[in-house]
């Protein structure tokens, strides 16, 4: 009995060490892995959940991957979403505590940044702007070559964007 035990425990152990390791391989090896940033704005937990497509030599604002003037899922895969525990303002509008998807539209001279209802979709295929709760602007600035998409959330509010030559930053109080 204790052999039987003993071999059902380390037959598991080990499948479960398999899983594991095949869950780290595909994670490292997508293309657009998945990335998350955090801050703590006041008493408010800002979490971004999102994944990070790479530049790869190819024209990202003027081609198929985030054209100027439509809707963006502000990533890669799954929609990026946004949650905040307590109600905040985003460039001096009320957001109200929850989980968001986050769109953009990004453009040459400004960007408007969208907060969804709808937080779990794939991509933007299914965005619907009667499910918008909020939409703001923000202004484009040349930056240094990001080849992956970044997000970086601060404990100052400040929530900044980052790919190709382009950062676009906005405010959360």
């Amino acid at each position: 009995m204790k052999k039987l035990l003993l071999l059902a425990f380390f037959t598991v152990t080990a499948f479960i060490s398999n899983v594991q390791h095949e869950a780290m391989a595909e994670t490292k090896s997508k293309p657009s892995p998945p990335a998350s940033t955090s801050a703590t704005i006041g008493e408010t937990t800002l979490t971004i959940n999102y994944s990070q497509p790479a530049v790869k030599g190819r024209n990202v604002w003027d081609g198929n991957l985030a054209p100027f003037g439509k809707v963006w899922r502000t990533g890669a895969n799954e929609a990026t979403t946004f949650e905040v525990s307590k109600d905040v303002t985003v460039q001096g509008q009320t957001l109200k505590a929850g989980k968001y998807g986050l769109f953009t539209i990004p453009g040459e001279k400004e960007w408007t940044i969208i907060f969804n209802k709808v937080a779990k979709q794939w991509g933007a295929f299914k965005y619907n702007e009667a499910e918008d709760v909020l939409r703001v602007k923000a202004t484009p600035k040349a930056n240094d070559m990001m080849e992956r998409f970044t997000i970086k959330a601060e404990n100052n509010g400040d929530v900044t964007l980052m790919w190709d030559k382009v950062a676009v930053a906005f405010k959360v109080k």
